[in-house]
């Protein structure tokens, strides 16, 4: 009996441990986020984002735009996170610790980059 009760709970902490990598990420709020692209260009970018269960959803403002539509999802590595734009699809990959976002981007036809910057709300 111990055993199968020692067998269930192993099972319950694999499948529930990806699901906590999940929940720890929390992406609600208003980001602002310094962008260093490697072709030596860079700016600032404002993500006002919602975050329901792994899904998130929210708006880009910056220099490729106001209020654009941006989806994503919380994964185990951390945060994805796209949008369209005249430059080609923009795509955020990053991690948060507490009220920090860091990370990797491609912005499109202007190549890749780094971010970094804080939950403002």
């Amino acid at each position: 009996m111990k055993l199968r009760l020692v067998g269930l709970l192993v099972g319950l902490l694999m499948v529930a441990a990806p699901l906590l990598g999940v929940l720890h990420q929390q992406v609600s709020g208003t980001w602002v986020l310094a962008v260093d692209l490697d072709i030596g260009q860079g700016g600032e970018a404002t993500l006002v984002l919602s975050q329901e269960g792994d899904e998130i959803s929210g708006t880009y403002s910056g220099a490729l735009g106001q209020d654009v539509p941006v989806i994503g999802k919380v994964t185990e590595d951390g945060v994805e996170f796209s949008f369209d734009s005249q430059a080609g699809t923009v795509t955020y990959k990053g991690k948060i610790e507490g009220n920090t976002m860091k990370g990797t981007c491609v912005y499109g036809q202007l190549g890749g980059g780094s971010f970094e910057g804080e939950r403002k709300e």
